[in-house]
């Protein structure tokens, strides 16, 4: 009965021992964690840019009350939207068909009965360039087509080119760079003026570099816009040192 109560004696001792060297052991991390200062940061780069691929689908419709109605006045205003193209500058390969839709009025179910022409053919023409500026201009005379007789789309797929840059890889790590330094300035200013000195990085994170437009309007396709400007936050922490 006494060995076996200096047993549980033993063991005893030896468990408070293995738990206050636990307590110490955490207390020393707990108090070395809060021995760690640092400071949150960001830096912005952000510079004007120009795109330099555009892109322009023109849909246009013509309808018939036969289906070779319909395809003789789709064709005359293909080769007039081809003709305009051409006349500002815009060769053959610069444009190409994407899709002709076929809608006869008969075959729907949900038509409520023939109303107007039975057919109505809608074609899809893409126009893509380099000349942003030229395809610009384009664009703003599309009226002269109606002087042609070519009928829009009625879909939002003729509602005018968009614009995209392609040259960000050339500028990431110029961009990135900026960004970093200024999200170091700021935090030695934060240091200087808390009466420490600035260590070393404890974390970053690069942000995600955006295209935007230049000028941000209202219910405006951000894509719209030849002008473009790019920008990069990072997010940086460093540690503070006395």
């Amino acid at each position: 009965m006494v060995e076996r109560t200096n047993l549980l004696a033993a063991a005893g001792i030896l468990a408070l021992g293995i738990a206050f060297a636990g307590f110490s052991a955490g207390q020393s991390l707990v108090h070395s964690r809060l021995g760690f200062r640092t400071v949150t940061v960001k830096g912005l780069s952000e510079r004007p840019v120009k795109a330099d691929l555009g892109f322009w689908s023109i849909s246009f419709v013509a309808t018939g009350d036969s289906l070779e109605e319909a395809r003789q006045t789709l064709t005359t205003s293909e080769a007039s939207v081809k003709a305009f193209l051409t006349a500002r500058g815009f060769p053959a390969t610069a444009y190409q068909v994407q899709n002709i839709r076929v809608e006869d009025k008969l075959a729907n179910a949900y038509s409520g009965g023939l109303n107007g022409p039975r057919y109505i053919l809608t074609e899809n023409l893409m126009v893509k360039t380099t000349e942003v500026d030229k395809l610009a201009e384009a664009s703003r005379n599309s009226g002269d087509l109606l002087k042609e007789g070519v009928v829009f789309a009625n879909d939002g797929s003729s509602s005018g080119p968009s614009f995209q840059f392609t040259g960000l890889n050339d500028l990431k790590g110029a961009l990135l760079t900026e960004a970093t330094q200024r999200a170091r300035e700021a935090a030695d200013k934060f240091a200087k003026e808390s009466g420490a000195k600035v260590g070393a990085i404890q974390n970053a994170n690069q942000g995600v570099i955006e295209v935007n437009p230049a000028v941000e309007i209202p219910d405006s396709p951000p894509d719209r816009q030849i002008d473009k400007k790019v920008r990069v936050v990072t997010t940086i922490t460093y540690f503070l040192k006395d």
